[in-house]
């Protein structure tokens, strides 16, 4: 039996769109619901939540979760996504091999960060890579005319960014960190700040005036709000 997104504690952005908002580090998760498939945005911080949000999409859409998109590699994006075994995951192209090649460091990240040793090791030994890599734009149709569209528009945040634009009214842009609301952007080692506001532009070329923007962190945003962080970031790392 389908609920509603009150009913649900997810906030309702557009039609058949949602997102919520995690607790401990307010990670947003997304969701995008068609007739024939269900897209979730990220998958959480560790496996229990990762199977937290698969019960709640499915509660949501009716039927289980057919696609995963990762916005990039951190762990509070990632870990969760083994709950999500059938799906069929997409990432930014290299994102798989930074996966598996960087599972010591999003171990240790996780637990850097306030993660229990114990759920970050079991997240990180199950954890699933992307089968399809996102180099430009990669169209979904999630049926009932639902078309969502994967776009690589990094490097940014980190060299793996990928953006999720559902069309509609209004259209809807899942940013991932490339934008953060709760509080300043984070350019950890992995960032690439000299491209990221280059980044933002192509974010907002995509989403336009009137899309409602999903940070990875905080509240939904509009185009004025992440123009000013663009350059607000170009003056922090001192770019154009």
């Amino acid at each position: 039996m389908t609920v509603t997104w009150e009913e649900s504690g997810w906030e309702r952005v557009a039609a058949g769109v949602g997102r919520c908002r995690l607790p401990v580090w307010d990670c947003t998760a997304g969701l995008v619901v068609g007739a024939d498939g269900v897209l979730l945005i990220d998958a959480g911080s560790r496996l229990a939540e990762g199977v937290r949000l698969r019960t709640e999409a499915q509660a949501l859409a009716g039927h289980r979760v057919t696609h995963l998109a990762l916005t990039h590699p951190h762990f509070d994006h990632v870990l969760g996504a083994a709950a999500f075994a059938g799906a069929e995951v997409y990432g930014a192209v290299g994102l798989d091999a930074a996966l598996e090649h960087g599972r010591g460091e999003l171990r240790a990240d996780a637990v850097r960060h306030g993660l229990d040793p114990r759920a970050a090791e079991e997240a990180v030994d199950a954890l699933i890579r992307p089968r399809h890599l996102v180099s430009g734009e990669w169209t979904l149709d999630l049926g009932g005319g639902r078309q969502v569209l994967l776009a690589n528009v990094g490097p940014g945040h980190t060299a793996h960014d990928l953006v999720v634009l559902v069309p509609g009214e209004p259209e809807v842009v899942f940013c991932g960190d490339l934008v953060e609301e709760s509080g300043e952007p984070q350019a950890g080692p992995d960032a690439a700040p000299s491209h990221w506001p280059a980044a933002l532009d192509r974010l907002l070329q995509l989403g336009g005036e009137d899309a409602a923007y999903v940070p990875g962190h905080g509240a939904v945003v509009d185009a004025a709000f992440v123009r000013a962080q663009r350059e607000a970031l170009a003056a922090r790392f001192g770019v154009s």
